[in-house]
């Protein structure tokens, strides 16, 4: 279902191969979590966290809170499983990492039809490239289903050479663009 304006204030990371972290994320108080098949996931673990993942959102029982499904990418052994497995276990939004073009995001989009996906199913996208942060515009425009941008910064400044500073100086640019895309285009903007 999507929540239109919903306050994102506090956003819960919850990695879906541990039980006990996606029971505690229902009390928890946060506006939003995403529980993770990607990256928090080992690949012997993958099967089993989307098993997991979607009967804990069709369970239910995380109150008020957005609920978020982080799915592997299409490029990966896991991917379009986890799409089709997560496009109807009644989550409010799917986040595909390194989303880097207008195709990735309409590939994804049309596993999610041919899957049943409801029509008011979001798609969050990570942005964590170079290639994803040059694209944002067309990102951002590229289908109805895009209702927000996630910062992926750590896996952003490794791929820009740079350091983590307090300042943030080597995101400046990367996080203004998004941030201009989101505006222009409607989605949310997650740092």
């Amino acid at each position: 279902m999507y929540r239109g304006n919903w306050p994102r204030r506090s956003v819960l990371y919850v990695p879906g191969s541990n039980a006990r972290a996606l029971e505690k994320a229902r009390v928890l108080p946060a506006d939003c979590v995403i529980l993770d098949l990607e990256d928090a996931v080992a690949p012997d673990a993958k099967r089993e966290a989307r098993q997991t993942v979607c009967g804990a959102v069709r369970e239910g029982g995380f109150g008020e809170r957005e609920v978020v499904i982080r799915v592997n990418g299409l490029n990966t052994p896991w991917g379009y499983a986890d799409l089709v497995a997560a496009s109807t276990a009644g989550a409010d939004a799917l986040l595909l990492p390194k989303t880097e073009n207008v195709e990735s995001v309409r590939q994804s989009e049309m596993v999610m039809a041919a899957s049943d996906a409801p029509d008011d199913l979001a798609i969050w996208c990570m942005m964590e490239t170079p290639r994803a942060i040059l694209n944002a515009e067309a990102i951002a425009g590229a289908s109805p289903r895009v209702r927000c941008f996630v910062m992926g910064t750590s896996d952003l400044t490794k791929d820009l050479h740079a350091l983590h500073t307090r300042d943030r100086m080597p995101m400046i640019t990367a996080l203004g663009l998004c941030l201009l895309a989101a505006r222009a285009l409607n989605p949310a903007i997650l740092d």
